[in-house]
């Protein structure tokens, strides 16, 4: 489905919109709660990529496929393989057959999982023998997408030995790793992180507790996108969000003040208001803006369009994690913003936005079966008329955005 976008004379309207539940959470909490069945879930993500976690989890088939869900095939690949007994293949869509596992794969031998390539060595469908994996000590590159590594954190307690991991090399998305270690405290499961060395101790039983999900950050940043975008005074309302955060992706509270949006924390939501014009000093003194997304590189998109919306040069780096996404992001970026009249260059680990005055209108933007590229240029809609090409790709993450998002115009 391709979606005709044009707000460029519309008005924001201040109304709250509840958000679901941190995909990056739930889909943490739902491996955990196979372990302990005495946890109870609330506010879970309504995206697909939960959805389909959860049908797999709940699935005695001998095949599961996880379609575009990343997230599902890395930490259903190290659940499969500390389920005993438990035979299954594992696969997904085209797209997820290119994206590579193997480092998590290597990393789940060395503790004695029984895995076989189906087809291509390093890549997805896998066939996965279920067995007790006694080893408790193993290493993984910490400069590669911190799935693998929580994906191992998930099943570590549930080990007969725990679980000692040594990170490698400089360690990446590291509030993702926070992420899954305070939701296993949560749990009272003991855990420890001491220079490059992560400890989590064996624990059969958690006593019964029940779990509220924060509503999703990444989620959020499109409405900051909004606000960034449109005219000094506007404010939106987002439930259900905390100051005291677990996401990594609540950088956006800072970022977004480089746009002049500023956030109120309310008794259970946030309040975006657009109270200056863009304040950051380095577009004060015509320079880029300079970001290091290391910690979240999932905002790339949504912080390199509100950018060229707004006119602003900008440098993001710690980017490299986004050529193993649902596309290569970096190219899909460049190729998209280039058709709008954006400079852009773009490194394997870095983008580069050049000042621009003019936004082509009328341009269809390329989604590469990725949600995020929709969501983040949906909000040019403000400038300049648009169209997202497969515009259901939102479901990813996001299954009722574009209602959302149509509600906060007048």
């Amino acid at each position: 489905m391709n979606l005709f976008l044009d707000y460029t004379d519309k008005q924001i309207v201040n109304i709250e919109i509840t958000i679901s539940g941190s995909k990056s959470e739930s889909n943490r909490l739902l491996i955990l709660q196979k372990f302990y069945p005495n946890l109870e879930l609330k506010n879970l993500s309504d995206s697909d990529d939960t959805n389909h976690l959860q049908e797999a989890l709940a699935s005695n088939n001998g095949v599961i496929n996880i379609g575009h869900a990343g997230t599902a095939m890395r930490f259903l690949t190290a659940y499969f393989s500390a389920k005993e007994s438990r035979e299954v293949i594992l696969t997904g869509s085209e797209r997820m057959q290119n994206r590579p596992i193997k480092i998590l794969v290597e990393a789940l031998k060395i503790l004695g999982a029984d895995i076989q390539y189906m087809e291509k060595e390093g890549y997805p469908p896998l066939k996965i023998k279920g067995k007790e994996l006694t080893i408790n000590k193993v290493n993984i590159d910490g400069n590669v997408s911190s799935q693998y590594i929580s994906a191992l954190l998930l099943i570590a307690s549930s080990l007969k030995n725990g679980l000692e991991i040594e990170l490698l090399g400089e360690v990446t998305s590291i509030p993702y790793i926070k992420m899954t270690l305070a939701l296993l405290n949560n749990l009272g499961i003991k855990t420890t992180w001491k220079e490059n060395i992560i400890t989590i101790a064996s624990k059969k039983n958690i006593e019964a507790k029940t779990v509220i999900v924060e509503s999703d950050w990444s989620s959020a940043s499109y409405f900051y996108s909004l606000v960034a975008l449109s005219k000094i005074g506007t404010t939106i309302t987002l439930s259900s969000y905390k100051k005291e955060s677990l996401q990594g992706d609540n950088s956006l509270v800072e970022v977004y003040k480089n746009f002049g949006v500023k956030t109120r924390f309310n008794q259970h939501s946030i309040t975006l208001s657009k109270e200056t014009a863009v304040i950051s000093s380095a577009v004060e003194k015509s320079q880029p803006l300079t970001l290091n997304l290391k910690g979240s590189p999932d905002l790339a998109q949504t912080i390199t369009v509100t950018c060229f919306g707004l006119g602003i040069a900008c440098d993001l780096t710690g980017l490299h994690t986004l050529k193993i996404k649902e596309t290569d992001r970096l190219v899909a970026l460049k190729n998209e913003l280039e058709k709008l009249g954006a400079e852009v260059i773009i490194t394997d680990k870095s983008l580069h936005l050049k000042a621009s005055g003019k936004i082509n209108k009328d341009i269809t933007i390329q989604t590469y079966d990725d949600h995020r590229m929709a969501m983040a240029f949906a909000p040019l809609a403000l400038k300049v008329p648009i169209i997202i090409e497969d515009a259901d790709v939102v479901t990813k993450s996001f299954n009722s955005f574009w209602p959302v998002f149509k509600s906060v115009f007048t």
